[in-house]
């Protein structure tokens, strides 16, 4: 359990007492790990991940946890025995207990892409990427997270292996992809990972994801299956059952009169509120007998009209249309966690090409991450805080 701390505590007095909050996390996995020397490596991986350095490279890393060459933080990565699934168990969980509330909580599902050269790194390959606005050569992970007003933070990740990769013995050999691992779409490895969430049982009303999931129906199906209520976006040409008939959700739109479009907040960002008009049609299908209702949403820019963003949602019969504007609007926490993740623990700095050393070095830094993530909320008494400038705040001790 944490270190019991007063019910208000400053961001400043958080900092100060850092080194009890991160012994309680590497006590919390320290029995992943057999040997004393590999849970003191561990340790200390940690350390270089939430250290003052500009690149956290195998040399730097090194460097700053005062070892003379990067060997020992590789065989972290490359050499030792131990189970990155079991660790990322261990994070789900210290992000269930510290973030966790049911009243407030989402689960989020986007892809973030990893920029690298050459062709060896496990599953790289030229596609498009958000991280770069353009095809690149990368490596593509799925990503499971959680927010609450507590704070927000991932619980899960899946390397996307594509087709080229996973039906070409020689790479996977290689690059040390295990046998059973085959093929899967984004949506599949989205679906896996939101099935361990369900059956953890962790306390999420919502899920949200955009349109690269929201427009796979099997995707939306599994959820429904579940009974889980969803804001997805989804492509203005998907197609809905309204009124005996279908419509492409653009069509539906267009048929919207102004008097359907209210003014309303997706949620506070760095420039204040997040405002749009949005637009709510409760649509008319089978579910009109299970208390729970689809609704197409509809947000359009305020400056600029044109730039329209479809959703589909899933929810329980009377959630009223801000109540599901909002909630839309809770998508974008995981983009500041990949923001967060990737500026300040070393997410996509990694030098490791095999399948193995990708998920632990993702593994250890989301760690890191969710760490950093409950300081903040530490700090904030419980609220949601913003973590960016806490890890430059840390040194590494002698």
């Amino acid at each position: 359990m944490p270190p019991t701390e007063p019910q208000q505590t400053t961001a400043s007095s958080t900092v100060e007492q850092w080194p009890a909050y991160l012994q309680d996390l590497h006590a919390r996995i320290a029995h992943r790990f057999r040997r004393p020397e590999v849970r003191e490596r561990v340790r200390r991986y940690l350390l270089g991940l939430l250290g003052e350095i500009r690149r956290k490279n195998g040399w730097q890393m090194a460097e700053t946890i005062g070892d003379a060459q990067p060997r020992g933080t590789q065989r972290i990565l490359n050499g030792t025995r131990w189970d990155a699934d079991a660790v990322r168990d261990d994070l789900r969980e210290y992000v269930v207990e510290h973030l966790g509330d049911e009243e407030s909580g989402v689960l989020i599902v986007d892809e973030t892409g990893f920029l690298k050269k050459g062709n060896k790194s496990v599953g790289v390959g030229r596609r498009y990427t958000g991280t770069a606005g353009k095809k690149e050569n990368c490596q593509i992970g799925v990503f499971l997270a959680y927010a609450s007003e507590k704070g927000s933070a991932f619980v899960d990740r899946e390397l996307y292996l594509p087709g080229d990769w996973a039906g070409d013995p020689n790479r996977r050999a290689e690059a040390g992809v295990p046998e059973e691992v085959r093929f899967a779409t984004k949506g599949q490895l989205a679906r896996v990972m939101l099935g361990r969430a369900f059956e953890a049982k962790v306390p999420a009303r919502w899920v949200l994801a955009d349109s690269i999931y929201g427009a796979d129906s099997k995707f939306r199906t599994f959820l429904e299956e579940r009974r889980k209520h969803y804001v997805l976006a989804v492509h203005k040409t998907t197609r809905v059952w309204h009124a005996g008939r279908h419509y492409q959700m653009k069509t539906l739109a267009k048929e919207l009169p102004e008097v359907h479009w209210n003014r309303v907040s997706a949620g506070l960002g760095s420039k204040g509120e997040r405002l749009y008009d949005w637009a709510c049609l409760e649509l008319e299908d089978e579910l009109s007998q299970t208390g729970t209702r689809r609704w197409l949403l509809l947000r359009r820019g305020i400056e600029e009209p044109d730039e329209q963003t479809f959703y589909l949602a899933y929810a329980p019969a009377g959630t009223s249309p801000e109540g599901l504007a909002r909630t839309a609007g809770k998508r974008w926490r995981i983009e500041e966690c990949f923001e967060e993740a990737k500026g300040e623990t070393g997410l996509d700095e990694y030098e490791v090409r095999k399948w193995e050393g990708w998920y632990r070095h993702i593994t250890l830094s989301l760690l890191a991450h969710a760490y950093l993530s409950v300081l903040g909320s530490v700090a904030e008494g419980g609220q949601d805080a913003g973590k960016k400038g806490l890890s430059n705040r840390i040194s590494i001790p002698g």
